[in-house]
């Protein structure tokens, strides 16, 4: 495969089973990707992300621009070389945490100027300067500045922010000077299937080796979006990696890979790992429960994760309790395997034509866990 191509090998419905080509190697899809926002997946060494079957490592450039600088990471050898990460890396453009700031940011044509959530200090970050803090990070992909809107948002608030959105993607697509890192553009529109064709026919219009749809999980009713995917990701081009952002739940998963989309990335399983959630192939199970105190089984029987092939549920509960370090470094051990596995299962079960049943086992155990938790 040659760089930036996207293989797909098999399709059941709109479910798909591919690969994509980057500057570290391919990847195979449907592909969760673990979130390393400041240049380390928290609690987790680059050995174990490989363990528990990661394939591509999720980098923030706002942070990393922020702490300790991309110049610094440049120098370093880039941010495969200065994390020790020998895969592919995907970096986000700084767009979505510049907008969550609210009252510290400034909003033009140009950029947005805002203030560190650090120090206060100004910074202004604009399409170009963007590309240029991932391209010196090194990314393999890049993925093009845009707004992302609060929910809700005003019709008008929504078409202005599309429009925005591809200037600047126009404007971030000239500034790529690296070969080696592809730019992914970004589909916004809110909930309206409208304003998201609207938005798909502006961003596809640029040629570009992927595209995303970006704007979801902002505070929507998540049945909105569970809705709205089967109508727009299969419009969006068929020989592209087609990337969800931000999502989710293993439940969200299999409803959006069935949907059509390859690519997802959340800070779920990890963050809520060190909060005591783990997720198994039996449903959501909150560790701190005083019903695990003495219970001598395995997490989840039907994982073979290092945590789950030797500690109990009783020693994990201990652990979360206590405080201990090792509860988030175990706990996040068990969380990113099952999403992986989960990935690996999802693939497997398309190659074999047995998507449906696949999704269907998966879809009755998932929500009955939601509905239980």
């Amino acid at each position: 495969m040659k760089l930036g191509e996207f293989k797909l090998h098999k399709k059941s419905g709109n479910a798909r089973r591919a690969s994509f080509m980057t500057a570290h190697g391919s990847f195979e899809t449907p592909c969760f990707m673990a979130v390393g926002t400041k240049a380390t997946v928290k609690a987790m060494t680059p050995e174990e992300l490989k363990t528990c079957g990661t394939q591509v490592v999720l980098g923030n450039t706002y942070h990393l621009h922020l702490r300790p600088g991309e110049k610094l990471i440049k120098k370093l050898g880039g941010l495969h070389k200065f994390m020790n990460w020998d895969g592919p890396i995907l970096t986000d453009s700084g767009g979505f945490q510049i907008f969550s700031l609210s009252g510290l940011r400034k909003m033009s044509e140009e950029g947005v100027e805002f203030r560190s959530h650090i120090d206060g200090s100004k910074y202004f970050i604009s399409p170009e300067k963007s590309m240029e803090i991932q391209m010196d990070l090194g990314s393999d992909i890049i993925m093009a500045f845009d707004e992302c809107l609060k929910y809700p948002a005003e019709d008008h608030e929504i078409k202005r922010s599309m429009d925005l959105t591809y200037r600047w993607l126009v404007r971030s697509a000239k500034a790529m000077t690296r070969s080696e890192s592809l730019l992914f553009g970004i589909i916004q529109g809110g909930l309206s299937l409208e304003h998201r064709k609207y938005s798909l026919e502006q961003v596809t219009s640029v040629d570009l080796p992927g595209y995303a749809l970006g704007g979801f999980s902002v505070g929507e009713p998540i049945h909105l979006m569970h809705e709205l995917l089967p109508d727009i990701a299969p419009l969006m081009p068929e020989n592209k990696p087609r990337y969800l952002m931000g999502v989710g739940t293993p439940l969200d998963l299999i409803i959006s890979i069935d949907a059509g989309i390859d690519m997802f990335d959340c800070v779920l399983p990890t963050r809520v790992a060190r909060n005591g959630t783990l997720y198994t192939w039996q449903g959501k199970v909150s560790i701190k429960q005083e019903k695990y105190k003495e219970d001598p089984t395995a997490l989840d029987l039907e994982c073979d994760c290092y945590t789950c092939k030797n500690y109990s549920k009783a020693y994990l509960r201990h652990l979360f309790m206590s405080g201990e370090i090792l509860s988030s470094r175990l706990n996040t051990i068990h969380n990113l395997y099952f999403y992986m596995a989960l990935m690996a299962k999802a693939r497997e079960a398309i190659e074999q034509e047995r998507w449906d049943e696949f999704r269907d086992n998966c879809l009755t155990r998932f929500t009955r866990s939601d509905k239980e938790s």
